[in-house]
């Protein structure tokens, strides 16, 4: 049986953030060929102060980012749904400048990710101890989602890539289920992100553990590509849905409008060309 197209691939990112390469058009290209129904353009968020500005957006360019967005909108109408949303920085502090920021525009879907490996993070909170270190962001990402800023939080241990040898998330196991009560509370999805296959640390993000634990919360997961070429449009999106079954979750969700849709597993994973 044929399924109509179901699916977005809800991270992707564009040539404005430094380190990305291909146009909107190119990412719906892919998203075609691999039967999905559209895709979520989520480039990284200008910020303040400079911080980490040579892999982001310039506030100068935002304009430019809206017009790339609405040109493969218009192009790809009737064929790929291409949506308007953005990958904003958490730290502590910067809050009431995101609620402002994210007010000038309509999108659709608002990552919010606590980049522990940039040096500008890493100025201000690493201390010479990797599992103080790793206890703070997983503190920050609690902190991130009880903002209210974001729907959902991206690539959600990605700390682990940082100093791969001393990670092993049973050592502060305590406190990772102290944030990942506190996420419960705010309502706020957490993404799977195949991307970290391809990283330091070859598994998902997060691993199978903190699957677990977000499972046992019932926190609803989105699955992202975390694209930043357009071949990786919905890549190990099937394993990332198996291995979701297999914890024990039933649905996958993505965002429009700002507002959660859900999707059974497995007409998701019937849906995939």
């Amino acid at each position: 049986m044929t399924i109509s197209p179901l699916l977005y691939d809800t991270h992707m990112h564009t040539p404005l953030c430094n380190h990305a390469t291909g146009e909107p058009e190119a990412y719906a290209a892919v998203a075609e060929q691999r039967g999905l129904k559209g895709i979520i353009i989520t480039c990284h968020n200008p910020a303040p102060n400079g911080w980490a500005s040579k892999v982001r957006m310039s506030m100068d360019q935002f304009d430019q980012y809206l017009a790339m967005v609405q040109r493969a909108r218009d192009e790809w109408r009737d064929r790929i749904d291409v949506r308007l949303g953005l990958e904003s920085d958490y730290v502590p502090g910067v809050e009431s400048w995101l609620e402002a920021f994210h007010a000038r525009a309509p999108f659709h879907f608002i990552l919010g990710s606590v980049h522990a490996t940039l040096p500008d993070y890493k100025d201000l909170y690493w201390h010479n101890d990797p599992l103080d270190y790793q206890r703070l962001y997983f503190d920050h990402l609690a902190k991130s989602a009880e903002s209210g800023l974001f729907d959902c939080l991206s690539h959600p241990d990605l700390i682990k890539n940082m100093a791969p040898s001393t990670w092993n998330p049973q050592l502060i196991l305590d406190d990772i289920q102290r944030s990942l009560d506190r996420i419960a509370r705010s309502g706020v999805a957490m993404e799977l992100n195949t991307s970290g296959l391809n990283k330091a640390v070859k598994e998902m993000n997060p691993g199978r553990l903190i699957l677990t634990e977000m499972r046992e919360r019932s926190i609803p997961v989105v699955v992202g590509s975390d694209a930043h070429e357009p071949g990786r449009v919905a890549a190990d999106f099937e394993q990332a849905f198996t291995t979701l079954q297999e914890v024990g979750y039933t649905h996958t969700s993505y965002f429009l409008e700002r507002r959660r849709i859900d999707i059974p597993l497995d007409q998701a994973i019937a849906s995939l060309s």
